[in-house]
């Protein structure tokens, strides 16, 4: 799926020079760097969206006592 994205002209310009020195595309490096951050965007978006609804009352929450007792662990284990 084709994507633009406008870049600072610095960043752009080191992006160029890296392609151009290891002779791989530029859209290689952007999707590698993509792929290697995509997980910490998502921690880092996604659950501040969930502590948002935390806060609002708007998500069921557990308490750690109750959590054992339900996985019928042994909190001296933890």
């Amino acid at each position: 799926m084709p994507t633009s994205v406008r870049l600072d002209p610095a960043v752009e310009a080191r992006l160029d020079q890296l392609a151009e020195v290891t002779g791989r595309s530029k859209a290689y490096y952007l999707r590698e760097l993509i792929e290697a951050g995509i997980d910490d965007l998502e921690d880092a978006y996604m659950g501040a969206s969930v502590l948002d609804r935390v806060r609002c009352g708007k998500e069921q929450t557990h308490s750690l006592k109750t959590v054992i007792e339900e996985l019928g662990l042994d909190a001296a284990d933890l």
